[in-house]
């Protein structure tokens, strides 16, 4: 018999091109994709049944008894959720635990992939230079993103005692990029000008979508249990992102930091949260090779290529090195007169 796979979070642009992939594949029966909110784009690919479901509330046990599903698919904990900080945490962290009840009483359920983060491992100076999946955090997440998806792996881990015969693969994602970004942080390198920590040139390391896509559809398909750090070769300072962008940056102060951090997300233009300003100021680097000889995988782009990609697609910046130079110094010069050095 054929799988029938459940997709949550197909509202977003990785949701849907998941669900898209994996419809009329060899061995895929159906893909029933739920959310709150219609799909991406108005996106309901051929072979995909869109079933309209708050993860909050119970009917996803409901959904999943319906349909005999055996594998689950929850891409649902992201960043960027809208209704604010109170809404993200619901739908992230008592969604998660809505849905891992529902499939604690599946007793058809055969495999769970979850799309968690890097960011369980937090932002603090005194990382290591270098996180494997085994290292603790200096400082667990305490707000934010991080603290959602530290939260959800434990409850993860769990269900993985209580149901012994269900494959569970966690898959902790860097910063997925790509044409489509849709995450704050790709919200935040659209600005015009980034403004950045005084003092700081964080390394950063990236995952193409289509890398994403890809091994979301290698986990759902074979049984790879375990919890693996997904990110492309290689890491990229924040300074040659934003010269990859074209744009100027401005280095600030921790306090005028996040007074820029708070009219962004006043005006729309991007949520800079106090996790993303730690990000920002100390960057975090993963270990791949768990994924690589434990999964049996590798992304098709480095962490430069994804990055190249996501820029290519994006307008307003690409400014000429000497421009941006003298803008650059135009900026501080502005920001030195505002705020004069005390005596």
């Amino acid at each position: 018999m054929g799988k029938v796979v459940l997709v949550t979070g197909v509202a977003r642009h990785l949701g849907a091109r998941f669900a898209a992939r994996l419809a009329g594949r060899p061995g895929i029966d159906r893909v029933v994709g739920v959310d709150s909110r219609e799909p991406w784009g108005g996106m309901t690919a051929d072979g995909v049944e869109y079933v309209r479901v708050d993860l909050r509330r119970p009917a996803v046990a409901r959904v999943i008894a319906e349909y005999d599903v055996d594998t689950v698919v929850h891409l649902d904990v992201s960043a960027g959720v809208r209704g604010g900080r109170a809404a993200a945490k619901e739908t992230n962290v008592i969604g998660s635990m809505q849905l891992l009840g529902a499939c604690q009483k599946a007793p058809g359920l055969r495999r769970l992939v979850v799309k968690s983060t890097t960011a369980v491992y937090g932002s603090a100076p005194r990382d290591p230079a270098v996180f494997g999946e085994r290292m603790p955090p200096k400082a667990l997440p305490r707000s934010g993103f991080g603290q959602d998806a530290t939260e959800v792996e434990g409850y993860v881990r769990g269900f993985a005692r209580r149901r012994p015969d269900v494959a569970v693969t966690v898959l902790r994602f860097a910063n997925i990029v790509g044409p489509a970004g849709d995450t704050p942080l790709c919200d935040y390198f659209a600005l015009p000008v980034l403004p950045t920590v005084l003092g700081r040139d964080p390394r950063l390391q990236f995952v193409h979508e289509d890398d994403a896509v890809a091994l979301l559809h290698l986990a759902a398909t074979e049984p790879r249990p375990g919890t693996y750090n997904v990110a492309g070769d290689g890491v990229l300072l924040l300074s040659q992102c934003a010269r990859r962008l074209g744009r100027p940056t401005v280095p600030l102060l921790g306090p005028a930091l996040g007074v820029a951090a708070g009219l962004a997300r006043r005006t729309g233009l991007a949520d800079i949260s106090p996790e993303q300003i730690q990000l920002l100021s100390h960057g975090r680097v993963v270990d791949t090779t768990q994924l690589r000889e434990g999964f049996g995988w590798s992304p098709t782009m480095t962490t430069s290529q994804a990055f190249a990609d996501f820029a290519a697609a994006q307008t307003g910046g690409l400014l000429p090195p000497e421009r941006l130079a003298a803008a650059t110094d135009r900026l501080a010069g502005l920001l030195t007169r505002q705020n004069p050095p005390r005596s």
